[in-house]
């Protein structure tokens, strides 16, 4: 038998001590907690434990001679009144919010809902069948790890460039990676994939959700998988499916080489719901420890979830505890995972305290006061469901925000979209008008084209249409307003013309990203076409539609992985495509008067209030420079017009000579030999669909 004391009430979760552990588990409104010990293999519940001891709402008890590998879970008893908010359910096996590993697959079964399913009773009769058999696991983990050297990059905002990528996804199918390591974390640091992202310009790889979460009930009856990720089940705890062979210890080594190789690793994170639904969703963790706590409900109807984010409930960061779980939460990742920062997923409604978005609110001051949490990059997905829910400039300062503005504007325009010029000019400039009143910089804004939802950039010019039946929905999920073209036929086709006019595009989205100011992110596979087969919302596909194949996406378009690395060179090159300040007009430091920034038009002169509105130009210039007297200056002209347009430059204009540096045309985008050269007075025809990039040249 083990002896059994005390304990403490912190840290919560179980801590190993080197001679047995410490469980500690809030719940404000329970009135007992059992500790369910099982063996190795998870099948059988050994010992039960009643934890005894509580200390300002958490439950707590010491087991000597417990050891990691220990696996365990727990029953939490207290009122079953749905009513009032209360769905407590000692039947029901429980994952401890604060495990840091998980063991074994859900499997889903009518014993995890804490009421009859079917059952048309006004209370919801408690169900009273044991659900631990179809539960995975929480293990007492090794806390002990030897970093040795490894250190943040810690690489400034305006150097950094983010490519959203999938654990699987990126490695399943890339031929270097061994098969064993395949779609693994441990597959992230293999020698060829950070050689693919150093020679694109990558400095932080954005993992799509890699907390614990499940595979919904619903997709499983379709045979289908939550691949994306946005279910959390554990927030503390990898996801255990890309473990592999090394588990958590292959993830800390390849978060090491990406760090040697001076990367970044972000996280992508879902603190705005968890996997377990609305009311009428399974116990599973949060809803059997403490419903009325974890869950915001509606004023005047506790029974029910408030719900601002389309999954059927809300976490209630309001709620000190809460808040505290979210803290300890990336608080860990990033003391025991070494994470360089993280992407808020539906982020509003963790600042909603407590319906309403507040930008003081309790996990925004915590978030940027915390000695830890205030030196990592914070992302903010600022939009949710909720009413009101759209906060893109919101944010306080330290944030940057996912730019929905820029992928729209830009979309359009080189759709040919008309009166897009006002909404171009500011994308472009870092969209000032929505960042700068709040004292932030240009890399407050995280610009992208295409990201995990929606087409991909092949996709995007492929298609006019969604193409998601292989999600078992009719195709009626998804986005339907893509702003995307096919250029003349639906999906694959052998047109040649067809596919050079895909081909252009494609080069236009991705110099249009890298050439504005912000921060730019990729889409994982947009520099070797990946294709969804059109599937704009393909959350379900752990199959070839949504993972990167290496191989073809090579061969189908052999130049756009140099096109990409080629463009990222010149950015990280000239500072003033990676500006500290906003462009103003005025005249720019050093420059010898000099404005920082001058809009023209093909006729020949800068541009006017009527030509910003004037819906039907397609065709803009932007001369500009750095804010550091170093001299670089740039010509940028975009046409988006399907013919050619013949380009003036003002007489009288400053600088002399202009030299081709980086051409959309150009399959690799470098213009090397022979480049044209403009001069004051002179002319440039911009081909159709084409954007051209020059570089003063005395």
């Amino acid at each position: 038998m083990h002896s059994i004391s005390e304990g403490a009430p912190s840290p919560l979760g179980a801590s190993y001590d080197g001679k047995g552990v410490n469980f500690a588990l809030f719940s404000q409104h329970a009135t007992g907690v059992e500790l369910c010990l099982f063996d190795k293999e998870g099948e059988r519940e050994s010992l039960r434990i009643a934890v005894p001891h509580k200390t300002e709402h958490v439950w707590h008890i010491y087991v000597d001679g417990l050891a990691p590998g220990q696996l365990y879970g727990y029953r939490v008893h207290g009122p079953y009144d749905p009513n009032h908010g209360h769905r407590f359910n000692p039947h029901k096996l429980l994952i401890d919010p604060y495990a840091h590993l998980l063991s074994g697959r859900l499997r889903w079964h009518d014993s995890m809902w804490g009421y009859r399913i079917g059952s048309q009773r006004a209370d919801l009769t408690m169900d009273r069948r044991d659900s631990a058999r179809y539960m995975p696991k929480c293990v007492v983990d090794e806390p002990a790890h030897f970093w040795g050297e490894d250190r943040h990059p810690r690489v400034p905002w305006r150097d950094t460039v983010i490519y959203e990528a999938h654990v699987k996804g990126l490695t399943e199918l890339h031929p270097d990676v061994p098969k064993a390591a395949r779609g693994t974390y441990a597959a992230l640091s293999h020698p060829k994939v950070i050689e693919h992202l150093h020679k694109i310009g990558v400095t932080a790889i954005e993992l799509l959700p890699i907390h614990a979460f499940v595979d919904d009930r619903f997709l499983v009856e379709k045979n289908l998988k939550n691949y994306w990720g946005y279910s959390t089940l554990g927030y503390f705890a990898p996801e255990p499916r890309y473990l592999g062979d090394q588990g958590v210890n292959g993830f800390k080594a390849a978060i090491r080489a990406l760090h040697d190789a001076g990367i970044e690793v972000l996280m992508d994170v879902v603190y705005n719901h968890t996997c377990e639904g609305n009311h009428l969703g399974p116990t599973l963790s949060f809803r059997g420890i403490d419903n009325q706590v974890y869950y915001k409900a509606p004023p005047d109807d506790p029974r029910h979830c408030w719900d601002s984010t389309g999954t059927g409930n809300t976490l209630d960061l309001s709620h000190p505890r809460v808040l505290q779980l979210a803290l300890d939460s990336l608080r860990h990742w990033v003391e025991h995972y070494h994470i360089d920062g993280f992407r808020f997923d539906l982020a509003p409604s963790l600042a909603r305290d407590p319906y309403e978005f507040n930008s003081r609110s309790g996990f925004l001051q915590a978030v940027g006061q915390d000695p830890v949490l205030s030196r990592v990059k914070l992302i903010a997905e600022p939009w949710d469901l909720g009413e009101g829910g759209y906060r893109i400039g919101h944010f306080p300062h330290r944030w940057s925000e996912w730019n929905d503005q820029f992928r729209d504007t830009v979309r359009a325009f080189w759709r040919g979209d008309e009166a897009q010029l006002p909404s171009l000019g500011r994308v472009l400039t870092g969209s000032r008008e929505t960042y700068e009143p709040s004292g932030r910089h240009p890399w407050a804004s995280v610009n992208f084209i295409t990201s995990h939802d929606g087409f991909t950039l092949q996709d995007l010019v492929s298609y006019n249409d969604r193409h998601n039946e292989a999600n078992g929905e009719d195709n009626r999920d998804g986005h339907s307003h893509n702003l995307s073209w096919n250029h003349g036929s639906e999906g694959p086709t052998s047109d040649p013309e067809i596919n050079g006019r895909r081909a252009r595009q494609k080069r236009n989205f991705l110099a249009t990203l890298i050439f504005a100011q912000g921060v730019p992110m990729l889409l994982m596979g947009d520099e070797l076409s990946r294709t969804q087969n059109g599937n704009n919302n393909a959350y379900a596909q752990d199959n070839e539609t949504n993972w990167l194949n290496w191989r073809e996406g090579r061969a189908f378009d052999p130049g756009l992985e140099t096109f990409v690395a080629n463009a990222m060179k010149i950015r990280g090159e000239y500072r003033a495509f990676r500006r500290k300040n906003f462009m103003s007009g005025a005249p720019a430091a050093g420059s010898s008067g000099l404005k920082d920034i001058y809009w023209l038009v093909p006729e020949g002169r800068e541009m006017t209030t009527e030509d910003w509105h004037d819906g039907l130009r397609r065709t803009i210039a932007m001369q500009f420079g750095n804010d550091s007297p170093d001299g670089h200056r740039f010509l940028l002209m975009l046409n988006a017009f399907h013919d050619p347009v013949d380009f003036h430059l003002p007489a009288d204009f400053p600088c002399t000579k202009w030299a081709v540096l980086f051409d959309t045309r150009a399959d690799e985008g470098l213009v090397k030999d022979n480049a044209p050269v403009l001069e004051p007075g002179g002319q440039y025809t911009v081909p159709g669909r084409t954007l051209v990039l020059f570089k003063h040249a005395g």
